[in-house]
């Protein structure tokens, strides 16, 4: 998929939003949803997309973007309370060449570990479920502290 084209309903963050798949949410507003990855990079590795549908963040309306990086602030700030990593990567992938794999905009939020390898991007094996929503929790509640 390139950078332009018609967004598909039927991805799997769109279908997150509508509550037709699961997740381990990790926070929400009105215009961001952040939840754990469930083919993570590291331990404590979360997704923040945008509400509103864009394929990638060229396609963000300039009102939400705001909103969706300063959600991005604020989880990062509780991952690193939460979890205590020696660093946090924060990116975003625009279009299949550059490595995106779910044509919804989404920026990931990576905790790295001294001496720990990062798995490969979308890649690596599917999270323990019960994992993923203890490491929420663990978030959530360095978000309320």
């Amino acid at each position: 998929m390139s950078l332009d084209g018609q967004y598909d309903e039927q991805n799997i963050f769109a279908k997150i939003l509508r509550g037709e798949m699961p997740c381990a949410k990790v926070y929400e507003d009105g215009g961001t949803l952040a939840f754990m990855d469930a083919f993570p990079q590291s331990r404590g590795h979360v997704l923040v997309i945008p509400r509103n549908p864009s394929r990638n963040l060229l396609e963000v309306a300039p009102k939400d973007i705001g909103r969706l990086f300063g959600t991005v602030q604020r989880v990062a700030t509780a991952v690193r309370s939460a979890l205590k990593p020696d660093g946090i990567v924060v990116t975003q992938f625009n279009g299949a060449p550059a490595g995106q794999t779910v044509f919804h905009s989404h920026v990931h939020i990576i905790p790295r570990y001294d001496g720990e390898a990062l798995a490969g991007h979308a890649a690596g094996e599917m999270a323990d479920t019960d994992e993923l929503k203890t490491l929420a929790e663990q978030i959530r509640n360095a978000l309320e502290a």
